[in-house]
């Protein structure tokens, strides 16, 4: 007797197939792809190593591009041998601050195309090849067709640019991207699920090659919340090596200017190996020679202390800014997990250790709990695991919107649990205004000009009423990648105008430090300009409506009423053109004198006029 197979309508044809998602780990110095096989995520080698270099060969040696450890054999082609292009991603090209040794094509406004031997290739297109191969590979080693979808992980840092910049690149793979997840968040996965964590604060450190991140983390009942993030999408590894490459540079009495890309390259290349071999050794002897000098020198972890300090100090500042944010001090702290590569360093665990006083996790290797953690993730979104476990990441910075006189009203403060949604009200400021343009910004100072802009957009079909009677509904929502939605409804006709902010490049490292200690240096200045902004706001509303009154009723006031009311008004509209608080705030009080007296004019003639011809009876 033969057996059937039977699957529900609707349903997969082989319902006992597995289905398997990825967890992709998209470094700036090497990837990673693991899957969760037989209850465990494990991450898929590459022969000998997990770690697949995030390298792509565009030269002419090759007709296609080649990817990995085998387009590492062309690094010495710098300029058509692309290394750390996540450092590119979502960025303009006037963003581009960090030293680099490729050719750029675009203005500076887009992200621009890396100019190579087989034509333009954007950081997009450059990840897109990694990503497509780390996909291919894990094909290989799973059932056929049994790959669903990708959790794809991003710096905690990354805006909506970046992430949307991710996300097309994986697009291109021909990836279902089930979610982006932020690495520190998946490091705490990792470490969650594996150890049984307990409930409490934890901070992540990761110092991958190109990118350091920073999370506070609260633990609870198998809830992951991130309660503030910081850190730098342009500090890594890769920074260390050019401090280690600078130091030898000095020691041949030579200066940075003396040197040629080729040659700062292979020097770079060398410290790497240095800062490596320091990882298993107390110290290493160096003769190389630089510029037709040998240089020999013993290099030992102290001295490299000393050497990447830089690079310490920034990490632990932004640690400490993070801490500042969630308002927890680092004696609270239940633990900190290491992540990243350049965290096997004994100089970057003793500073660690030393700031923090206590020793780090590093159980599990900092190269692969991106990637492992991200395996569950993606594991339990495909399988729709019963796992009491639950992500709460929040956006980096503040989210608001443009309000009269150039202030910002934050829609969603910074630091805010994704994904959120939230709703605000607003109207209009001048009497028959039937059109709005709704300008998003992102930043942490009280006034426009000093925040991004993100996007804008206009409603129109407002209809026509007196200022402050419509009401304008303002919507800001941010998926679970990150990616915010922004729309705008008139409660009356119920027209709806909206946009999804996916902006042409990203922030800089040097407008990220700016927008996020702008907000605590310039705290008091943009109190006090919000106050004289919102005050001269104020009185240009009462003058409008003012007017429009005196449009209409006029002939409820005598002609010396008249006449001080309008002296009055002109008084504080002269006012206005200054920024003397105290003098405007003068002006309105005097104001305010024969305003009321003509509000309460026209309010006895409105209740006269609705009395009139009304009987006792009808009462």
């Amino acid at each position: 007797m033969s057996l059937l197979q039977i699957s529900e309508p609707n349903q997969s044809k082989n319902p006992h197939q597995h289905r398997y998602a990825l967890g992709i780990d998209l470094g700036t110095t090497h990837s990673l792809v693991a899957v969760v096989r037989s209850g465990r995520s494990e991450v898929l080698a590459f022969g000998q190593s997990p770690l697949l270099p995030s390298v792509v060969y565009y030269g002419k040696k090759s007709s296609r591009p080649i990817v990995g450890n085998d387009a590492l054999n062309y690094a010495d082609d710098h300029k058509n041998t692309i290394i750390s292009a996540k450092r590119f991603m979502g960025r303009a090209k006037s963003d581009i601050k960090f030293s680099h040794p490729y050719d750029l094509s675009g203005n500076h406004q887009t992200m621009p195309a890396f100019l190579t031997a087989q034509g333009e290739k954007s950081p997009v297109e450059t990840s897109a090849h990694i990503l497509r191969h780390l996909k291919n590979h894990a094909a290989a080693a799973l059932p056929p067709d049994s790959i669903q979808g990708a959790v794809i992980t991003v710096p905690a840092y990354f805006d909506d640019a970046q992430r949307a910049a991710t996300k097309d690149a994986a697009t291109a793979a021909g990836l279902n991207v089930l979610r982006l997840l932020n690495e520190p968040t998946a490091a705490a996965i990792a470490y969650g699920i594996d150890k049984n964590t307990a409930q409490g604060n934890y901070l992540v450190y990761d110092l991958g090659g190109g990118t350091f991140d920073v999370s506070l983390l609260r633990l609870s009942e198998g809830v992951f919340e991130v309660l503030a993030t910081g850190g730098n999408s342009a500090l890594g590894g890769d920074d260390i090596d050019r401090l280690i490459a600078h130091w030898l540079i000095q020691s041949s009495h030579l200066t940075p200017a003396d040197i040629d890309e080729t040659e700062k390259s292979r020097l770079a290349k060398l410290a790497k190996t240095y800062k490596q071999a320091l990882s298993s050794q107390d110290s290493v002897v160096i003769e190389v020679e630089i510029g037709g000098i040998l240089v020999t020198q013993t290099l030992n972890n102290d001295m490299l202390s000393e050497i990447i300090q830089p690079v310490i100090r920034r990490t632990i500042q932004s640690c400490e800014q993070v801490m500042r944010d969630a308002k927890i001090d680092k004696s609270n702290l239940n633990d900190i997990i290491l992540v990243g590569g350049s965290t096997r360093m004994p100089v970057i665990q003793n500073a660690v250790t030393a700031y923090f006083e206590r020793t780090p996790l590093c159980n599990i290797n900092p190269d692969e709990v991106v990637a492992i953690g991200a395996g569950i993730a993606a594991d339990q979104l495909i399988n729709q695991s019963n796992e009491t476990l639950l992500l709460l990441d929040v956006t980096p910075l503040s989210l608001g919107i443009e309000t009269m006189g150039g202030l910002v009203e934050v829609i969603i403060p910074r630091n805010t649990p994704i994904p959120v949604t939230r709703r605000q009200v607003f109207t209009t400021h001048q009497d028959g205004q039937t059109g709005m343009i709704i300008r998003v910004v992102q930043g942490e100072r009280d006034t426009v000009a000093n925040c991004r802009g993100l996007a804008r957009f206009e409603l129109h079909g407002i209809p026509p009423m007196k200022a402050g009677l419509a009401r304008i509904e303002v919507t800001y929502a941010i998926d679970a990648n990150g990616q915010l939605t922004v729309s705008a409804r008139e409660t009356t006709t119920d027209i709806i105008s909206q946009i999804q902010v996916s902006p042409s490049y990203g922030l800089s490292e040097e407008q990220q430090e700016q927008l996020l200690q702008a907000g605590f240096i310039h705290a008091a200045e943009d109190k006090a300009a919000r106050m004289l902004i919102e005050t001269k706001v104020e009185a240009q509303r009462e003058l409008l409506a003012l007017q429009s009154a005196l449009d209409e009723f006029t002939d409820l006031l005598s002609d010396e009423e008249q006449t001080n009311l309008r002296h009055h008004m002109q008084v504080t509209a002269d006012s206005l053109n200054t920024d003397d608080k105290a003098a405007i705030d003068e002006a309105i009080k005097a104001l305010k004198v024969h305003s009321d007296h003509f509000a309460s004019v026209i309010m006895d003639k409105n209740v006269k006029d609705a009395l009139t011809g009304t009987r006792n009876s009808d009462w």
